[in-house]
């Protein structure tokens, strides 16, 4: 590609302009940071998490699970699910061991 000198500065913009998307959607998804703030209805929730609706009643009435409720209608936020989600994970054999066992190991 040959290009004088009259069209670099058009190139040179229209290369900026790429490389601006091309870091916004690596720093925000393709969907941008909007997708994890997304409400989501019963049922989306219910796909969401791999459970049946009346498990998520279930879980709404026994309070195990964030959600919000507005005019009769259940509504979950997606991000709140994710930490949920997230708050029950266990940890590792080396994470448990790496944290209990070697404090308990004696300093020579």
């Amino acid at each position: 590609m040959t290009l004088s000198f009259d069209q670099l500065p058009q190139f040179v913009s229209d290369l900026s302009k790429k490389i601006d998307n091309i870091e916004r959607l690596l720093l925000n998804g393709p969907s941008g940071p909007a997708e994890t703030d997304k409400l989501l209805t019963i049922e989306e929730t219910a796909e969401f998490l791999n459970l049946s609706v009346p498990t998520i009643y279930r879980k709404v009435s026994q309070s195990e699970i964030p959600s919000c409720k507005k005019s009769k209608r259940l509504y979950f936020s997606k991000a709140d699910l994710m930490e949920w989600v997230k708050s029950g994970r266990r940890k590792t054999n080396a994470e448990f061991q790496s944290e209990f066992v070697m404090p308990l190991k004696p300093k020579r």
